[in-house]
């Protein structure tokens, strides 16, 4: 295993470039701790396979510096970073069994026969596939042979890091949460380092540990799935995490206070905002609009069913506000009044949290 640092590492697929779309991923410093399951979500095109690529070494950085463990391995192979990865679409040989997939990894390294069966074995059994080890790996389903490559990058005990790059994109979707479950118990078990490239917050919330939220080729947050959803510190990081994601308001602070459609409302931050020329808006998230007696006037627009809850969506002051209610309460006709829960209502200026990540 690896603790993993990038040092100022930038990249771009082009020979010269010269300004900021000519650059895949924007300058990035960031550790990964040695052990830690970790999430690079983002949209297409946000950078975050480019990244993985650098820290694998299939791609050399166009500038910075990667470590392994403190040593410089910028320049080095994937062989010799001692990685395994996993990609979108399965990676195995159709006319081998399942064994002989498993232990292809351990017998190119040396590895002896009977290590070779307790590895191929455990791995095997933690993926549910020791009922098939003898199949041909042709006659399995697109799932059955994503577990295969699952376990190739697993059987090695010796590896640096795991590296996942949108690998249940192929699954069907009804067994992408069994997998999604296996993969974050064989992470509890072994402790390796995991990287796992998604654009699917699902995936990426029920993985890993911390998440590294990646847009335009920028980090724009890395936190636990709790601290993206209660405290974004960008309002795209509000967008794209929950479903719906975070209302974004504009608003004004005056004397400390944040003023959205004529109200005072209560915020977290507001009271830190200095003033000036920037964009400034009220963030909250539909978990936390509630329906209210007094407060922001709205009309009703829209319900969505949800399950358990329904999604209402509301106008007010030209803007539409959205909330969660519970299934068993009555949807208001015509004109309601919401309130926002103050201790999860914050003021972003230029899309950045106020006192939070810099603007």
């Amino acid at each position: 295993m690896a603790g993993i640092t990038l040092d100022k590492v930038r990249h771009s697929y082009g020979p010269k470039p010269t300004n900021d779309e000519d650059w895949a991923l924007k300058e990035v410093s960031l550790d990964f701790a040695d052990g830690g399951a970790y999430a690079l979500l983002g949209p297409s095109g946000c950078g975050k396979t480019t990244l993985l690529n650098l820290v694998s070494g299939l791609l050399r950085p166009t500038e910075g510096t990667i470590l392994f463990d403190g040593l410089d391995v910028t320049d080095a192979t994937p062989e010799a970073r001692n990685i395994a990865q996993v990609f979108q679409f399965p990676v195995i040989y159709d006319t081998m069994t399942v064994y002989d997939n498993l232990a292809f990894p351990l017998r190119n390294r040396g590895v002896t026969g009977p290590d070779i069966d307790r590895r191929v074995r455990e791995i095997a059994s933690m993926l549910e596939l020791d009922g098939m080890l003898t199949k041909r790996a042709s006659g399995l389903t697109a799932d059955g042979k994503q577990k295969i490559s699952l376990g190739r990058g697993l059987v090695r005990s010796d590896v640096n890091v795991i590296m996942f790059d949108e690998p249940l994109t192929v699954i069907d979707p009804h067994l992408k949460w069994v997998l999604r479950s296996k993969l974050k118990e064989l992470h509890s078990r072994i402790r390796r380092t995991m990287i796992y490239v998604t654009h699917d917050q699902t995936e990426a919330l029920t993985f890993a540990d911390r998440v590294v939220v990646m847009q335009d080729g920028e980090v724009v947050q890395i936190g636990t799935p709790v601290e993206l959803f209660e405290k974004p510190q960008h309002t795209f990081v509000g967008h794209f995490i929950g479903s719906p994601g975070m209302n974004v308001l504009p608003c004004s602070v005056e004397d400390g206070v944040a003023i959205f459609a004529g109200h005072r409302v209560e915020t977290i931050n507001a009271a830190g905002y200095r003033g000036g020329a920037g964009h400034v808006e009220l963030g909250v998230r539909p978990e936390f609009v509630t329906l209210a007696d007094e407060g922001i006037p709205v009309e009703v627009i829209k319900v969505s069913d949800a399950g358990r809850y329904r999604i209402v969506e509301t106008a007010g002051a030209g803007e539409i506000i959205k909330l969660l209610l519970p299934e068993e309460d009555a949807v208001p006709e015509g004109t309601a009044h919401v309130r926002f829960d103050p201790a999860h209502s914050q003021i972003y200026e230029n899309g950045w949290m106020v006192n939070g990540a810099a603007s």
